[in-house]
């Protein structure tokens, strides 16, 4: 017999609409009083067909905002230095508001490098070493857009995060790891893990809050969930299919995100209101 599924679906996809909305309101405001509006520049090495989606849906989601963007397509053969170099001139650049380096970007290309040539003020993907020690320190700066965008949707829910067993299992410098920074300012208990961890399933039982960042779809059995857990689901695969079993674990959580339409939407979202964010700080205030 099937049964009914218990937990409620944490909207991102909604939640993403209204965010967007006051984000399109920041930009126009931002035109009206500067004579021009914010502008991502995006970044991509090779043509790899997923980065190539999400970069043009990047670019949709600014323009519907009336966010400025400028592409820069580089071929996949280019070097470090070479996409150092270009990313550094975004940086200098004042048209320039934000700048997003479209990750993977090759295996024979210090990543790392290139992140670090974005300015701290326009790392509105949160990658830098910089903008992570300000997650950590819960200093003023841009958070990892993911982990920004789980937070806003556990707020919105009214997930009190204060004292609660928060499991993140990931450790990706962009998603897991920072994840777990902003669920500690939030004074959650944080335990990461990831896909060596011994006896995981044993861990994830332990979760009042699961934050799955793994990328290995169905790694987490429904069956390991606590009763009444939130359960957020950053993992993506084929077939629309997350880190976690979805329909076992709705029928043990409280609160879950839905894959797709949970937690994508959001990062989106955040990518687009840091940028926005970005030029208020750069142009100066209202």
């Amino acid at each position: 017999m099937t049964r009914t599924p218990t937990a409620r679906l944490m909207d991102g996809a909604g939640l993403a609409r209204r965010v967007n909305a006051a984000t399109a309101s920041a930009v126009e405001e931002i035109r009206r009083r500067t004579g021009t509006a914010p502008c991502l520049a995006t970044v991509l090495v090779g043509e790899d067909p997923a980065s190539v989606t999400y970069v043009r849906m990047k670019q949709t989601r600014c323009a519907k905002a009336g966010i400025r963007s400028r592409h820069i397509a580089l071929p996949a053969s280019v070097g470090t230095g070479e996409l150092v170099e270009a990313v550094a001139a975004l940086s200098h650049d004042p048209e320039v508001h934000g700048i997003l380096l479209q990750h993977p970007v090759g295996p024979h290309i210090d990543e790392r490098a290139a992140f670090e040539a974005i300015a701290p003020d326009k790392d509105v993907d949160g990658v830098t070493t910089h903008s992570f020690a300000a997650m950590g320190f819960g200093l003023p700066g841009f958070v990892s857009c993911t982990p920004g965008g789980i937070l806003r949707l556990l707020d919105e829910y009214g997930v009190d995060l204060a004292g609660r067993h928060a499991v993140v299992v990931g450790r990706s410098a962009i998603l897991g790891r920072p994840a777990g920074m902003l669920l500690l300012g939030r004074d959650a208990t944080v335990t990461y893990a990831h896909s060596r961890t011994a006896d995981l399933p044993a861990l994830v039982r332990e979760a009042d809050v699961l934050v799955a960042a793994t990328g290995r779809p169905g790694l987490i059995r429904g069956a390991d969930i606590k009763p009444g857990a939130v359960v957020v689901d950053a993992g993506y695969g084929p077939g629309n299919v997350g880190d976690v079993e979805f329909g076992a674990a709705a029928e043990r959580a409280s609160l879950i995100t839905p894959v797709p339409g949970g937690v994508g939407p959001m990062t989106i979202a955040v990518l687009l209101a840091q940028t926005v964010e970005a030029a208020r700080r750069r142009l100066g205030p209202a």
